[in-house]
């Protein structure tokens, strides 16, 4: 008999920004399934067991997870931030297509949580006012070349834009790619949010204008907003300045 297998979302680190369905989730489960760090953020009953890998194995631990399920376990996959975006919840999805027919049987959820990009946004104002998107900077399941399109086209369309994955040990040029390529299609002032740890006790907000971003800047605990054209500054003494986009858009009803 088929069991249950839930997708959650743990949000950016903070207990506090985790959400009570999440946490309703945690405490109904057997089985949990994630990255060492995220399982780690858990704290779990004696009954309830873990199952940790590491973080490039997400098709390999979805696949444990719905064995498990398959069997009638109550499975708990664990996520950073929401499990939907660039997360695990695409990759049980993934396993879920290419895998036996009764994979489709499980019971099958994913509970929402607080992405990076919201918690940065959060600690820096209301950048994500206006129309944004996100983008992944790891060109492990993508070309770079296609990550290049996307930026273009962002940045000439006027979206705000989230970076996640910005950098690693393996990219460490990419970013810095990544800025020289938007120097070259927005000004130079637009404000760019380096949001580390958002939320957590290691936690590091820093604002610079695209002229001066640098990859230097960034890790991979780092979530990386980039502003438009529209997108203002408030300065404020003693205290970080606001970043916001207005609502409304140059031109419009014109």
């Amino acid at each position: 008999m088929s069991g249950k297998l839930t997708v959650v979302g743990l949000g950016p680190g903070s207990p506090e920004q985790m959400t009570a369905e999440a946490l309703a989730a945690v405490a109904d489960a057997g089985d949990f399934f994630g990255y060492f760090p995220y399982i780690d953020r858990l704290d779990l009953r004696p009954d309830q067991r873990r199952h940790a890998s590491d973080n490039r194995e997400e098709l390999a631990r979805a696949r444990a997870a719905l064995e498990r399920a398959a069997k009638g376990g109550r499975v708990c996959v664990v996520s950073g931030g929401d499990p939907g975006v660039f997360a695990m919840a695409a990759a049980v999805c993934e396993a879920i297509d290419e895998g036996p027919a009764e994979w489709r049987d499980i019971d099958f959820s994913v509970v929402p949580g607080v992405t990076a990009m919201l918690a940065v946004a959060a600690k820096a104002g209301a950048p994500l006012g206006h129309d944004f998107c996100a983008i992944s900077l790891s060109n492990n399941l993508k070309p770079w070349d296609v990550i290049e399109k996307r930026l273009i086209a962002a940045a000439e369309a006027g979206f705000v834009m989230a970076f996640y994955n910005p950098v690693s040990k393996a990219r460490p040029h990419q970013l810095g790619d990544a800025f020289a390529l938007l120097r070259r299609h927005l000004p130079g002032e637009v404000p760019v949010i380096f949001g580390r740890a958002a939320g957590r006790p290691d936690e590091a907000i820093r604002i610079v204008p695209l002229s001066q971003a640098e990859s230097g800047m960034a890790d991979m605990a780092t979530c990386i907003i980039v502003g438009t054209a529209e997108t203002k500054l408030i300065e404020r003494d003693g205290q970080r300045p606001l970043v916001y986009s207005p609502r409304y858009f140059k031109g419009a009803g014109a």
